[in-house]
């Protein structure tokens, strides 16, 4: 979001303290300005954008307005309408609702930002000319964070299923005929599933608090949220594996089906 920032005519600050080498090396090779405080960074900038795993979204929001901030704040995080609501009372007048939709913005049409609120369109020229499209949605703060619950809900949630499927399948020893009729009524899912799993060993961990946050949404509209919660504890089963570079199909499923391993701890 920051290197889209940065093509469409806009300097970037950022906070390196306390990031990882990676992090120091994608934004120095973006050409992001460093600070050497919050409260620098604060002073710096007009605008920024929070994008961290869902659960710290309401208490980084109170840290950068604890340190002065009052430009326009976007919260991009894959909260529930009703903690974005919360972050707009941290904010105030300043606050943007946003829903990051797709990959990493690494080519064109591949990945989205939807805003919604009063400052909204604002935001938009910060990324006209970059990799990732923004646009807003109708329906004030709450709506961005709205469109992405629904949407990962399928996305991820759906991910979650069948992790769950091939691990049942693979506890009663029924995997190999799940796999043939897959191929014969729902050719794909099996390499679907597969590929699930391999790609959510290092993200699992961020998952869990995004699958609570889309539970807590289907209850607040009425709707029951056992689904998610169910998603919510096979990525905390997987969050074991986050530093693994090397982790197996095999070995994902069998820890699904580890019951002295309910926390993912």
């Amino acid at each position: 979001m920051g290197a889209a920032m940065s093509a469409s005519g806009h300097e970037v600050y950022w906070l390196p303290e306390g990031r990882s080498v990676q992090t120091v090396e994608r934004a120095q090779s973006a050409g992001f300005q460093p600070c050497a405080s919050l409260r620098e960074l604060v002073r710096m900038v007009q605008g920024i954008v929070s994008v961290c795993p869902p659960h710290g979204a309401v208490e980084l929001a109170r840290c950068i307005i604890a340190a002065g901030f009052t430009g326009t704040y976007v919260d991009a995080n894959a909260v529930s309408p009703d903690t974005a609501r919360e972050i707009e009372s941290v904010v105030g007048v300043g606050f943007v609702d946003g829903g990051i939709i797709g990959p990493p913005a690494r080519k064109q049409g591949s990945t989205r930002l939807y805003v919604s609120g009063n400052a909204a369109r604002d935001v938009l020229q910060w990324f006209g000319e970059g990799l990732l499209g923004a646009s807003t949605i109708a329906g004030g703060p709450g709506a961005a964070s709205a469109l992405k619950m629904c949407y990962a809900a399928y996305t991820k949630g759906s991910g979650a299923l069948l992790l769950a499927i091939r691990a049942l399948a693979e506890a009663e020893g029924v995997t190999e005929a799940l796999l043939g009729e897959w191929e014969i009524s729902q050719h794909g899912l099996g390499q679907r599933s597969e590929s699930v799993a391999l790609r959510s060993v290092p993200k699992a961990w961020r998952f869990v608090a995004e699958m609570q946050e889309i539970a807590h949404s289907f209850r607040s509209a009425g709707l029951p949220g056992e689904f998610h919660d169910g998603a919510a504890e096979i990525y905390r089963r997987m969050a074991t594996l986050r530093n693994s570079k090397t982790a197996t199909l095999g070995e994902i499923l069998a820890l699904l089906s580890d019951e002295s391993n309910p926390q993912g701890s």
